[in-house]
């Protein structure tokens, strides 16, 4: 009675012993990527590339042009992109500044004319004598000259803002692009087919495309 249990034990535990030896082991998520690269015909260099991508690149490139326009661009090593980020920042900045400039001017001058004063520069603006009468730029020049150029500092500002936030989004852009596959395995391929309904058996041209890695 005592012979049968233990025989059924032992089976049991040789069949577990089996059962876990041919058992496959559970590989690293890293490791079975770089079977797959190099299963497609990547070299080791490739996988090494690949592992060393930074997923935060993207954020700390967006980050550091937030902080100083172009830095971003030099932390992508886009160095010929920081004269066009100033270039572009540097015009709408002095777009700005000049017509904040003739604003204050024109503004000045209508103020002075609304106080009854007739010395402002634009009264006598050819120096033929002060007529009181008669002033070289009227009140109503000066008003549409000082809104006019409030209105185009207005823009400048909003046209700088805007290309500060160009400025960031580059940055951001670029760095995610550098994460991508771009090297020279990668191939497109354009075959034509020839498809016919099933039922009207009309023809149906196109193209299809490829992309292989």
């Amino acid at each position: 009675m005592i012979k049968y249990p233990l025989l059924f034990l032992f089976s049991f535990l040789w069949l577990q012993l089996s059962l876990s030896q041919d058992a496959p082991v559970d590989k690293n998520p890293a490791d079975s990527l770089k079977t797959d690269l190099q299963g497609k015909g990547f070299s080791i260099e490739d996988v090494k590339k690949r592992e060393n991508s930074n997923p935060l690149a993207p954020s700390k490139a967006a980050f550091y042009s937030a902080v100083l326009p172009g830095l971003g661009q030099i932390y992508n090593r886009r160095y010929w992109k920081v004269p066009i980020v100033y270039a572009a920042i540097g015009t709408g900045v002095y777009a700005y500044l000049y017509n904040d400039g003739e604003y204050d001017r024109f503004r000045s001058a209508f103020k002075r004319r609304l106080a009854g004063f007739t010395d402002d520069e634009f009264y006598d603006i050819n120096n033929s004598g002060i007529d009181p009468g008669n002033p070289d730029l009227s009140d109503e020049a000066l008003q549409d000259a000082q809104e006019r150029f409030q209105r185009d500092r207005d823009l400048s500002l909003l046209i700088t803002i805007g290309l500060y936030a160009l400025n960031i989004i580059d940055a951001n852009v670029d760095a995610h692009l550098k994460q991508f596959n771009v090297d020279d395995k990668l191939a497109l391929e354009i075959q034509p087919y020839l498809d016919y309904h099933p039922i009207t058996a009309d023809p149906n041209y196109g193209l299809a495309l490829t992309v292989k890695f």
